[in-house]
């Protein structure tokens, strides 16, 4: 693992070095021409360590480590005028050709487990931005959120397993979340991958378009079914082989699966994975739980993160923030992977301990320069920030069975205003 790793710092630090990457990303021919303070491979990783603090004070620090005068607030808005967003999703790209190409990370069952979500992202206000993404009016909601508001549907194709955003898209407010969820599927792999998805996907055209790729599939029905209406009285078989006809009249051969749930309510699961002997009913309870990494991958990103905190208010500064938020995350998982095994060695208690991310973000915001711009050796980096994802871990409790009390806007306002503690 720690060869994979190094290999693949290694090879982003070439690449936001190398003149052919910066030719790619770059707006225009003359951009980054000249040698200046804010080069192209600075601003890449001043983007990427995005802070809530003041953007001036974030320079002002930052040139301090380079030995140099600061420069402002209106030279870097200038500078990442000229960057494309495309920077972060192709060294994204490329660290994922990296990661999975030795075959070595966690399957369930020889499967790579694979989610897909959506999510709307609240993006800043403005002319350009509500024409790029859109607006939705919400009214009778919650005071805070009533009104007109620009947002981003943001699509991701997570690893469950590995904690890792494979690929994401940034639609329009409005967009179709199917739509969205097939641009994902030219990052699947055929019969090695297993995508988990909730009822919003539950439709038997995108269950064909699975099919004929080759790609097994986990989904949660919603009541409209009428086999799902039968099944949820508990009556019957736990697991029904069926064939249904999509809008196109195709048949397609189902197996849907009844969950009990902690609650004493029944789920109701349709899957490609026919074989009763290989997949038994028992598991997809299981399974299916595995789900819940995407929505704590989005509250990562919404709240530890702060993704709708943007540092710009231009179309291109949302979309350089969110995919660079996202090679972040990336970086992070791949990088607390073995600090993690570790902490898994050593625990003894009945919880299992686990990296604290406000740890493991923070120190790796504050190596960036070194990991990803500086001539320092890369096992000197990898084993400083070894020691810190060490430092004062977490237990990862188990789900709770008894459902959470939902708190009042008091509440959460008292928490964000003097409890929450802010990453970096």
């Amino acid at each position: 693992m720690i060869n994979k790793i190094e290999e693949l710092i290694k090879e982003n630090r070439g690449m936001i070095e190398s003149e052919w990457f910066k030719e790619q990303h770059r707006k225009r021919k003359e951009a980054f021409s000249r040698v200046r303070k804010l080069s192209f491979p600075v601003l890449i990783v001043f983007i990427m360590q995005k802070s809530v603090k003041s953007l001036q004070l974030r320079l002002n620090e930052w040139f301090e480590w380079f030995g140099g005068e600061t420069v402002s607030n209106s030279a870097f808005t200038q500078a990442r005028a000229n960057l494309k967003h495309t920077a972060f999703i192709a060294l994204n790209d490329r660290n994922m050709e990296i990661y999975y190409g030795d075959g070595i990370y966690e399957r369930y069952q020889g499967l790579r487990v694979l989610a897909i979500d959506g999510s709307k992202v609240r993006v800043p206000k403005g002319a350009e931005i509500k024409e790029q993404f859109g607006a939705i009016s919400y009214s009778n909601q919650k005071e805070e959120v009533q009104g007109e508001h620009n947002y981003s549907q943001v699509s991701v194709l997570y690893d469950v397993l590995n904690r890792i955003a494979i690929t994401a898209e940034c639609g329009v407010a409005r967009a179709y979340e199917v739509d969205l969820a097939k641009k994902h599927l030219e990052y699947t792999k055929k019969e090695e991958d297993l995508l988990l998805c909730d009822r919003n996907y539950a439709t038997y055209d995108f269950m064909t378009t699975l099919i004929e790729r080759n790609l097994n599939f986990v989904i949660r029905c919603p009541a409209k079914y009428v086999i799902v209406k039968e099944m949820q009285r508990g009556s019957g078989a736990e697991s029904r082989l069926m064939k249904v006809k999509n809008s196109q009249n195709q048949p397609l051969n189902l197996r849907f699966v009844r969950v009990l749930l902690s609650t004493g309510e029944y789920e109701i699961l349709v899957t490609s994975l026919l074989d009763e002997q290989l997949y038994p009913t028992e598991m997809f309870k299981e399974l299916y739980h595995l789900r819940w990494g995407i929505e704590t991958f989005y509250g990562l990103l919404k709240t530890r993160l702060e993704l709708e905190n943007f540092t710009g208010k231009t179309v291109e500064s949302v979309l350089q923030d969110i995919y660079s938020t996202l090679y972040l995350t990336n970086i992070e998982s791949i990088l607390t992977a073995e600090a993690t095994a570790n902490l898994k060695d050593k625990t003894t208690s009945k919880n299992q301990q686990k990296v604290n991310h406000s740890v493991s973000f923070h120190a790796l915001k504050t190596e960036a320069l070194n990991l990803l711009l500086s001539n320092m050796p890369i096992s000197n980096v990898l084993n400083k920030l070894q020691k810190l994802f060490l430092t004062n871990p977490t237990l990862d409790k188990k789900k709770p069975t008894t459902p959470r009390n939902t708190k009042t806007a008091r509440h959460l306002l008292h928490y964000h205003r003097t409890q929450r503690k802010h990453v970096f």
